[in-house]
């Protein structure tokens, strides 16, 4: 039995992970690892470890790593722990391949640990680029550290192959979250508006994820008051939030969402997680979703939903028509949402194709685990483009 170890850190990483993980369950010649680390572990983030046992996956190990700060040097220093947490779990567990996606810190911490004990790694949404964001080199490090790459797009796997690594070592299987979208079955709008205890009875009904900004000029802070302006001047809404990550300055954004939701209670609701079945579920159900998360642009187009996407961000990302840029100013933020909710943009929805569609992603990715030649895997060369 060929040991596949999965790692995840957050609720969202999770949601996209979740097909492939009971894929390589389901798998006869593999056996599932499953390590949480992060965010999953932490009662600030609502313990959302709890989430995948409620799926009925078995968790081999809990990576405890977060230290109680969100600057900077409480999450260089969060790193240095999960890096020693990880070198003595890799021991334990002795898994074949380790498999993650994206870009954070942690993965980050994580997969640095494997490539010291020798342990190929195959990694997921490699190949894309969000400029505004410190995950940018994290996820192109990984890229590095890592032998099987699986991207979302052909672009995205030619980008990867500039990076050096072998074309045989790179396939295209679509973004992950997309097989969720068509593989779960969706709550209804009455059982969704009873699993948030919210009517969705206003003109207009937005879902907003804000994530800090870790590379941009203006703060966290200027940016998420400029979006919670524009919010509040509109009485036509009903306004459901989901909190922001453990990145740097995270808890200034929640502490004004909170702000917010208490000063306007009949309008707006906030969730440390909705988890994945509500917050695909609210994706059919909302005119748009307003933020600058990479769901924006990867699972909402797939609802036909407008994104309204702040910022620098996603800078870099291939994008869906349904897709509005701004600034993070009010103005700029005002006038995206009023282009989104537009009759015209509505209409234009219907046409939306997304990007990042694939089908079969998780059979593909088991399919590679299962037969991929383990012997001299990680003695890498660099591919020169010709």
């Amino acid at each position: 039995m060929r040991k596949i170890c999965v790692i995840t850190g957050t609720r969202a990483e999770y949601g996209l992970l979740n097909c492939t993980m009971k894929a390589i369950e389901d798998a006869i010649d593999l056996e599932l690892q499953i390590i949480v680390t992060g965010m999953h572990l932490s009662p600030e983030f609502g313990y959302t470890y709890k989430e995948i046992e409620k799926d009925g996956f078995v968790i081999d190990k809990k990576v405890e790593m977060l230290l109680s700060s969100d600057s900077t040097i409480g999450i260089s220093k969060s790193m240095g722990l999960a890096m020693i947490s990880f070198s003595e779990v890799f021991e334990d567990l002795k898994p074949d391949i380790v498999l993650v996606l994206g870009d954070r810190f942690e993965i980050f911490s994580a997969i640095s640990a494997a490539m010291i004990a020798r342990i190929p790694v195959a990694h997921c949404h490699g190949g894309e680029t969000t400029q505004g964001l410190i995950d940018e080199p994290i996820r192109h490090s990984i890229t590095k550290m890592s032998h099987i790459h699986f991207a979302s797009t052909e672009t995205y796997k030619n980008r990867i192959i500039q990076l050096g690594e072998n074309p045989s070592s790179v396939f295209n299987v679509g973004a992950l979250g997309i097989e969720n979208i068509r593989k779960l079955t969706l709550l209804n709008k009455e059982e969704f508006e009873e699993s948030i205890k919210m009517k969705l009875d206003a003109k207009f009904t937005f879902l907003v994820t804000f994530h800090p900004v870790t590379l941009e000029n203006s703060s966290a802070k200027m940016q998420i008051q400029q979006l919670l302006k524009a919010l509040e001047e509109r009485d036509d809404i009903k306004v459901i939030f989901t909190k922001a990550n453990s990145d740097t300055d995270g808890r200034i954004i929640n502490s004004k969402i909170d702000e917010f939701v208490k000063k306007n209670p009949k309008k707006s609701i906030v969730f440390t997680s909705l988890g994945q079945l509500r917050y695909l579920s609210a994706l059919q159900f909302v005119d748009a979703v307003i933020g600058n998360s990479s769901s924006g642009l990867i699972e909402v187009p797939s609802f036909n939903t407008a994104t309204v996407n702040i910022g620098d961000r996603q800078m870099g990302r291939m994008k869906a028509k349904s897709v509005i840029d701004c600034l993070p100013e009010k103005e700029s933020i005002n006038s995206a949402i009023e282009k989104a909710v537009s009759l015209d943009f509505q209409e234009s929805l219907k046409e939306v194709k997304n990007p990042y569609a694939q089908e079969n992603s998780s059979e593909c990715i088991v399919e590679v685990l299962r037969n991929v030649e383990l012997d001299n895997l990680i003695k890498k060369r660099f591919y020169d483009l010709k």
